[in-house]
């Protein structure tokens, strides 16, 4: 699934507060920390089907007014954190949306078990071989 980046830009939600860190007077006075939110549930990008994967995977992600949320803080400035907040979304929202493959299960073929019988048979003779017999003395 190939989300556009306007196109999500438009549904997101963008709440800007002062970060801690390096920056001196730009920390005290800019607001670059990004706390970006995104509705699931309302969303027009994603079908039925696809917000109910969504919901599922990314449980652990909403918070209590059931948005996903997103923080970023790391550059000095504001715009460059909504850009990053963006695209951890992206990667977030297309991780989410892949489906995980079913695993089918496949029977044992009788030349495989006869292998490894055989194998085992020829270990046990083996080590067998290396006994020593204490009788025959």
């Amino acid at each position: 699934m190939n989300i556009n980046k306007a196109d999500l830009q438009k549904e997101v939600l963008f709440k800007t507060s002062r970060s801690g860190g390096k920056g001196g007077q730009n920390v005290n006075k800019v607001s670059t920390k990004v706390e970006l939110l995104f509705l699931v549930k309302s969303s027009d990008l994603f079908t039925e089907e696809e917000k109910e994967l969504l919901n599922a995977k990314l449980q652990n992600r909403f918070n209590k007014d059931g948005l996903v949320q997103v923080i970023c803080d790391e550059e000095r400035s504001q715009y460059l954190n909504k850009e990053i907040a963006l695209e951890r979304l992206m990667i977030l929202l297309d991780n989410a949306l892949i489906k995980p493959k079913v695993r089918k299960v496949k029977k044992v073929s009788k030349a495989a078990k006869l292998a490894r019988l055989n194998n085992k048979k020829m270990q046990a003779t083996k080590k067998e071989s290396r006994k020593r017999n204490f009788d025959t003395n």
